[in-house]
């Protein structure tokens, strides 16, 4: 299960919340934006870059 990358996405830009969230070992905090189409490309932008360009181990 370690190599499960956890992405964050939230609304919080509570620097609190962005610590806890690296001390429980996400990968990712990502602040989402309001704006639909803004949105939509920050989860392209996850998509690509956990399932294309990151190299994860097979098992």
């Amino acid at each position: 299960m370690k190599c499960i990358p956890v992405v964050i996405l939230t609304t919080s830009n509570a620097e609190e919340d962005l610590i806890e969230t690296y001390k429980m070992n996400a990968n990712c905090y990502i602040t989402k934006p309001v704006d639909l189409d803004q949105f939509i490309n920050v989860v392209k932008s996850i998509e690509n870059f956990w399932l294309s360009i990151v190299k994860l181990p097979t098992r």
